[in-house]
């Protein structure tokens, strides 16, 4: 087999190396106020693209790369170039036309490019439900040409197929995905293979721990750099240090059949997964490259006995908890700054608590639909410890109906809009006791429930589910909850 980087196409005339190049490693190397020469950095990264990984992938807040990588873009004209991906990560909050339009002209400015070939979206809680008006708005700033193609970051399953079905024509859904965290071969991979969406995979490595160098290693007790902190986190998730020595062993076996670093065999085995199209490998611009080993998984392929060998080795570990992307938005945290629940707390809510002024024991949630207005009612009212929560349909905007023909779709935005409606009361999914959906078509009952149950598995509150002649418009479904506060 060639050794050459073999290429993958996810769009129209983008057409990317199967190894990206990853620069999140420039914020740790600038972390003490000390910025690389973009030009010499610059120089760094040609010799990615000259020896055929052609392809970058960076995101606002990794420092400068964005400034180093247009400064490489500036190299090359309208031919063979650099195929240049970041990402725009906002806090969640109201989502404008205009405030979409300046994050990404942000990143055209920081690139110096008038199109970005592919702008990936990252959002911080899905119980805010402005995400969606910013794809949509990154779509319309698509067809206008400012945007090759979109892709999204460490979206799970659930939110991609509601992305998808209210029409976001996403290529990607850049996700962890190594042989410590295999979330990703579950139902993310399912739904890509049904939506023709491709993963990039990023913390393949685990941060350099799936390596020859930590082969038979003791437990390091004590880790300064970024990136091994957070993948020692995903290595504890998943059953510790001894089950991560049972991969590495079985992956040294596999390197020494084929001649091979143990790297090597972490890298090929993701490459392999149906759903990827490519993985990000971080490189520590002017400081080590590692072109040459980034050829070497594309000189083998693993046969059906290496995967059965790192498959008796998963089966000693355990699955990391939760769904992709659960790490950045819910314990256990598994992310470089440990514990984000301060700085999720920090963040403003899809929605406030008002007080009740006809008796001073209730509190209230308003959404501002006009709905509300003319039939005198609120998203929720918390009157003692006691919640209630009105029943909801998926309506975005005004009135809307998302994902119109998906009714799990619509149960997982729902589901988010009752969830922000008992956080702005103080409460959680963990205080729902009793849950009412109401459907209109008795062939979605599976689809609705398997989206009920990604949220309430773990906690089976009483649940009533009724097929009823119709809802309003484009509404599949429609549910109500009740909520008891716990006493302190």
């Amino acid at each position: 087999m060639t050794a050459v980087p073999p290429r993958q196409t996810l769009a129209d005339g983008l057409e990317i190396s199967r190894i990206l190049t990853g620069l999140w490693q420039v914020a740790d190397m600038e972390k003490d106020g000390v910025t690389l020469d973009p030009e010499k950095a610059a120089d760094d990264l040609e010799a990615y693209f000259s020896a055929g990984f052609s392809t970058f992938d960076m995101a606002d807040h990794y420092g400068s790369a964005e400034i180093i990588s247009g400064r490489l873009l500036a190299r090359y004209g309208a031919g063979v170039r650099p195929q240049v991906f970041t990402k725009w990560c906002p806090e969640p909050g109201p989502m404008t036309a205009g405030i979409v339009r300046r994050g990404v002209q942000e990143r055209l400015d920081r690139l110096g490019t008038d199109c970005i070939d592919l702008l990936q979206f990252h959002w911080w809680s899905f119980e805010h439900p402005a995400w969606l008006d910013a794809l949509h708005e990154m779509t319309r700033l698509q067809q206008e040409g400012l945007i090759k193609a979109l892709g999204v970051t460490n979206f799970d399953a659930a939110h991609l197929r509601l992305a998808l079905s209210d029409g976001i024509p996403l290529v990607t859904n850049q996700v962890s995905f190594s042989m410590i965290d295999r979330r990703a071969r579950g139902a993310l991979s399912q739904l890509c293979a049904e939506r023709g969406v491709r993963l990039l995979g990023y913390g393949t490595l685990c941060g350099g721990f799936l390596s020859d160098r930590w082969l038979g290693k003791p437990e390091p007790a004590e880790i300064s750099d970024w990136s091994k902190m957070k993948y020692k986190r995903f290595i504890d998730a998943a059953g510790g240090w001894s089950g991560f020595q049972g991969i590495l062993s079985a992956a040294s076996e596999i390197s020494r059949k084929h001649g091979v670093s143990i790297a090597n065999v972490a890298t090929r085995w993701v490459l392999e997964q149906d759903a990827v199209a490519g993985i990000i490998v971080g490189a520590r611009i002017g400081e080590t490259e590692h072109i040459a080993d980034n050829r070497k998984p594309f000189s083998f392929q693993l046969d059906p006995e290496d995967h059965e060998r790192l498959e008796q080795a998963f089966r000693a570990t355990r699955e990391v908890p939760g769904d992709c992307g659960d790490e950045y938005r819910k314990p256990p945290f598994l992310t470089a700054s440990g514990d984000l629940s301060h700085h999720l707390a920090e963040m403003p809510l899809a929605h406030d608590a008002v007080a009740a002024p006809h008796r001073p024991d209730a509190t209230k949630v308003l959404t501002g639909s006009d709905w509300e207005e003319i039939a005198g009612y609120c998203r929720a009212q918390k009157i003692g410890n006691r919640i209630l929560v009105s029943g909801t349909t998926a309506v975005a905007g005004a009135a809307r109906a998302v994902a119109p023909c998906d009714a799990g779709a619509q149960t997982t935005y729902i589901l988010d809009k009752i969830l922000a409606a008992l956080t702005a009361l103080g409460a959680s999914a963990n205080d729902v006791v009793r849950t009412r959906i109401y459907i209109v078509d008795e062939a979605d009952v599976l689809d609705i429930s398997r989206a009920h149950g990604r949220v309430f598995s773990g906690i089976k509150p009483a649940n009533t589910l009724v097929v009823v002649a119709g809802l309003i418009g484009d509404h599949k479904v429609e549910i109500e909850a009740e909520a008891l506060l716990q006493a302190t």
